[in-house]
């Protein structure tokens, strides 16, 4: 493993030192110079990667002043201050080796809503969706739509000038942005908003930084104004960074115009009132499909003459991608699969305040567009979605289009490094048409999407980082494409900000850019806030340059390529940041959701993966190797030096392996970052490979054993429930059972045992001969029900029930022998016994399977091991087992012939995180289930429960967990009602441990509404 020595060096001192007079002056906010908290923040949404210093998380202002004031003061002039919101950056504009200031940890908070003059003030950690969804009731929304609005915050789109869908019509941040706090370095707290030229006099004259910087831009606008006028462009999206050429309206003032799209060099955004408008009330969405994407491009002009709210383009890549996406179930409608290829693909928006001027402007647009079906360069059909709800949901597929690029197959992936050119549109296909033949000529693949009607389109060349020769692609590949925007009067940046690509900005701005240069000198005169992006303060320092800049691929490349492969789930995380998402009632990841701790997501368990494996590798340890020479040795081999090294760490003697375990163990295990990351990260698959190797150093703890050997107990223990059912009440058993095991709340065995239920019902146990008796006519109704150690032993009456539904409803269930499932042990890196349980457990199952009869699991956690860790461990001798929904979907012809037996009702499903990321087409079968028997279901889109196995029951996580489940799950559950059902285990035992609530299965709520 890694060696436990680290050192400090005099620029590490410096900064520590800096950290330590923060706190002494009293800053509020959290501060860690963490070797995992850096390496992941070392990372955003480019091809970057810089390790800084440390990374402080401030309160609010105060905290944000202290900062600003401490470091202008000369010992820490050379101390280097980077903001961070959402981390999502393609360019790596808030990366940095000194000192990273995330704002969202705390500075989150909506501060008020005036409804009546349509404005909102907020702080800048806010994110964009959790604004939008606190001003939804008021009929109100913040326009500029991103992409990333589901983690990207305020003060990231302000210090990014963030626009994206809809421009044309809502323009960019800047345009919504009223007023503005910031904090300027020195500690001043400045108040930003439009002035007349009195109050910028008043303002202007004192030597205070605020003064200093409004004479500075107020003279430049002045005095350069014809050399702006012709330097910026006339492009829809304009300039991100220092934009001079809006500093004046008319006669007013605006700094905000210099603030916005400033990137963090020239002060913190701290708090910003920005202007609302109404939710358009009808919203319809064509959908046009081409068979080339430079057809999409050039009849976008066309499209455009219509008068559309937007239109954004799509091309096949990102489509093929999307098709094997989570999203895919809730958009394949709209796209139905034909023979004739889609290669391109226009979404078209438009909206209205009522339905009949909506479908008037419908009827406008589909009549042009039928005329030209057929024609050459023109679409070849088309299909609407009608209503926020179905928009929203193409909207979200197209969302999704950075991450899934990111999804191709391979070592070759697209990455962002030109990816966000603006031209005028008239140029744009014309400007693409060459843009592919530089990098056709290269022999690169490449994925394409963007906004046509603004000239922007995100173009994202394949290329492994890893081999130094492709990489070296990036510096020629960019200089063409420079060369191209200037011929085609656009720009590099048209979107995502200058970041280390700012290079370039003296190229584009010529004889104007030492202009841009007094402005950052007014603002930062000693280059200390996100220095080398947009503009130096003088000659003497220098831009960034975009090969002077480590990249992941440096780094990644120092991992052997089979230690690379064998960890291949989680290496390739592209740092899009989807595991961000604010929304409570998404699943993924509820460890970051409750902690807001950026190790406990799924992108910095990966990038602490990455590290981990290099840092091996860099002490000539091959992970891979020493896994496999663990699984073939005893466990008492090395027992010795685990005690030894456990009691190190018991010390607080460092080791890099200590960090990296506390982030694997906030891990709920749930997969929802295997269903619902656009790259397919699957933190419990390398989580399971990192705790086997952690534990071949350190003694594991008991409780692992404990957890582990469960299913395997569960039958023993089950003969006598009371006997262990009745200490656990005993509170000197619990004080024990927290204090050696660290488990709390341990659930209750059923008192009534499945064995006892199976005698009542005369359901029989699976056996070859058993299946052998069986007639044509209850082969053809048979069911085989494969047990798990949690609803068999712990909630006994569900599977009673659902065999007795199943009889009631004239099929004939079989109960599968009970075999210890083994996920347990994977959860927990017994890799080896697991392999071993798995192999068993798959032999059983596929003998019972060669009947021809369905094996059907209860439990979706349990049941989806089956497809997923048996899969990849077993390949093709895993045994197919469905979930109850999918079997039950199958067999509605025979579920209608009850209908009339079944009493009326309406239920709400709750359904199990790792069911809606992993089988999210099985949650319309249990619709469809329900459907067939004249009942109606509605799916709640919910976070997770907080439970996931046994994690809620770990002492260690007893808080997480809770919170978890206020987060999503009490909100839900407090609406009441007696119509709620859950299909998991673990979601039915958190809901009432927590809300004293009783869940039912769904097959339970439909027994109750069965007629005998």
């Amino acid at each position: 493993m890694i060696p436990a020595l680290r050192e400090v060096d005099e620029v590490q001192a410096l900064y520590l030192q800096f950290l330590q007079e923060l706190a002494d002056a009293g800053f509020r906010g959290d501060t860690t110079p963490s070797y995992a908290i850096r390496t992941v923040l070392a990372t955003d949404n480019s091809i970057y990667q810089v390790l800084p210093q440390a990374v402080v998380y401030p309160r609010d202002n105060r905290d944000l002043q202290l900062l600003a004031g401490l470091a202008d003061r000369e010992e820490f002039h050379s101390i280097v201050l980077s903001p961070r919101g959402g981390g999502t950056g393609t360019n790596g504009q808030s990366l940095t080796d000194g000192l990273v200031v995330d704002i969202s940890r705390h500075m989150n908070q909506i501060l008020e809503i005036n409804t009546e003059e349509r404005w909102v003030r907020v702080q800048a950690g806010v994110v964009k969706d959790q604004l939008n969804a606190a001003l939804k009731p008021h009929g109100l929304f913040f326009a500029p739509e991103l992409s990333t609005s589901n983690r990207a915050t305020i003060g990231g789109m302000i210090n990014t000038d963030a626009s994206g869908q809809g421009s044309c019509v809502y323009g960019k941040t800047r345009n919504h942005v009223l007023e503005l706090d910031t904090v300027l370095m020195g500690g001043e707290l400045w108040h930003s908003s439009s002035m007349d030229s009195a109050t910028l006099r008043e303002i202007s004259t004192g030597d205070s930084r605020s003064a200093q910087v409004h004479r500075t831009c107020d003279a430049i606008a002045q005095e350069k104004a014809e050399l702006i006028e012709k330097k910026f462009p006339k492009l829809n999206r304009c300039l991100t960074g220092y934009d001079l050429a809006h500093i004046h309206e008319g006669e007013r003032f605006n700094l905000n115009s210099v603030l916005c799209g400033s990137e963090g060099t020239l002060g913190f955004i701290a708090e910003a009132k920005l202007n609302l408008l109404p939710i358009p009330k009808c919203v319809a969405l064509v959908n046009l499909k081409y068979d080339h994407f430079q057809d999409a491009l050039r009849d976008a002009k066309d499209l455009m003459a219509a008068g559309p709210m937007s239109i954004e383009t799509v091309d096949s890549k990102v489509l093929q991608l999307a098709m094997k996406d989570i999203v895919w179930h809730s958009v394949s409608e709209f796209f139905p699969t034909e023979d004739r290829p889609v290669k391109g693909i226009n979404l078209v928006e438009y909206a209205a305040d009522s339905e009949e001027a909506l479908e008037s402007a419908l009827e406008k647009f589909t009549a042009h567009i039928e005329e030209a079906i057929g024609q050459r360069g023109k679409s070849f059909g088309y299909s609407i979605a009608r209503g926020h709800i179905q928009v929203n949901r193409i909207w979200a597929m197209r969302k999704r289009a950075v991450g899934l690029l990111g999804n191709a197959q391979g070592e070759q992936r697209p990455i962002p490094f030109v990816e966000d050119t603006a031209v005028p549109p008239e140029n744009l296909a014309d400007f693409i048409a060459e843009f592919r033949a530089v990098l056709d000529e290269a022999g690169l693949d490449y994925g394409m999407f963007g906004h046509v009607d603004a000239g922007v389109l995100h173009v994202r060349p394949s290329i492994d980082m890893k081999d130094p020769q492709q990489a070296a692609q990036i510096r020629p590949i960019t200089d063409q494409v420079v060369a191209l925007t200037q011929k085609y009067k656009g720009l590099l940046w048209g979107e995502h900000g200058k970041g280390i690509r700012s290079e370039y900005a003296p190229e584009f701005f010529g004889e104007l850019y030492p202009e841009l240069q007094k402005v950052k000198a007014a603002f930062d005169p000693h280059n200390q806030l996100n220095p080398g992006k947009i503009a130096t303060p003088d000659s003497s320092t220098n831009l960034l340059k975009i090969d002077g800049v480590a990249t992941r691929g440096e780094h990644d490349r120092q991992i052997p390529a089979h230690v690379w492969e064998g960890y291949e789930e989680g290496v390739h995380c592209n740092g899009n940041g989807a595991c961000f998402n604010w929304n409570p009632d998404d699943a993924m990841c509820p460890s970051y959701k409750a902690t807001r701790n950026r190790i406990h997501s799924p992108k910095g368990r990966a990038s602490l993966m990455r590290e981990w494996l290099r840092l091996l590798s860099k002490h000539n340890v091959d992970a891979v190797a020493s896994a496999r020479k663990y699984r073939e040795r005893s466990f008492f081999v090395g027992l010795p030096k685990r005690f030894v090294n456990t009691l190190a760490k018991t010390r607080g003697e460092y080791d890099f392996n200590h960090e990296v375990n506390e982030a694997m163990q906030g891990c709920l295990g749930c997969k929802s970052c295997a269903g619902q990351c656009p790259i397919k990260v699957d933190v419990p698959e390398f989580r399971s490979k990192f705790l086997e190797l952690y534990y071949s150093r350190y003694l594991r703890p008991l409780k692992d054993y404990a957890v582990g050997g469960l299913e395997f107990l569960m039958p023993h223990l089950a003969k006598l429930p009371q006997l262990y059912n009745w200490p656990l009440k005993l509170k000197p058993v619990s004080f024990l059972m927290e204090r050696l095991f660290g488990m709390v709340d341990s659930p209750q065995l059923s008192q009534k045992t499945l064995q006892t239920a199976l005698g009542e019902l005369g359901v029989p146990t699976a056996s070859k001969a058993c299946l052998e008796t069986l007639g044509p006519s209850q082969r053809s109704r048979a069911v085989i029900i494969v047990q798990d150690a949690f609803t068999s032993y712990f909630d006994a009456d569900v599977v009673t029930d659902i065999l007795r539904l199943l009889k009631q409803l004239d099929f004939v269930p079989i109960l599968a022998p009970y075999r210890a499932n083994g996920k347990p042990l994977h959860v927990h890196g017994f890799l080896r016994q697991f392999q071993r349980i798995a192999e068993g457990n798959s032999a059983m199952l596929n003998d019972l399977a060669d009947s021809g009869i369905p094996l059907v699991g209860i439990d979706p956690s349990m049941t989806l091991t089956y497809r997923s860790e048996y899969k990849k461990l077993l390949g093709e001798r895993a045994p197919i087992v469905y979930l109850l929904q999918e079997w039950l979907a199958e067999q509605q012809d025979h579920l209608t012939q009850h209908r009339e037996r079944v009493r009326p009702g309406s239920f709400q499903l709750l359904p199990h995180c790792s069911e809606q990321t992993n089988a999210t087409a099985s949650l319309n079968d249990w619709q469809k289930v329900f459907s067939a028997l004249g009942l109606e279901l509605q799916t709640t889109n919910l976070g997770c429960c907080g439970m996931a196995g046994t994690y809620g029951h770990e002492a260690t996580h007893r808080e997480t967990s809770r919170v978890i489940f206020q987060q999503s799950w009490a909100p839900k559950l407090s609406e009441g009602g007696n119509n709620h059902l859950a299909t998991g285990y673990s979601c039915r035992c958190q809901a009432n441990r927590f809300a004293g609530v009783t869940l039912r299965h769904p097959l339970q709520g439909l027994l109750a509404q069965l007629n005998n």
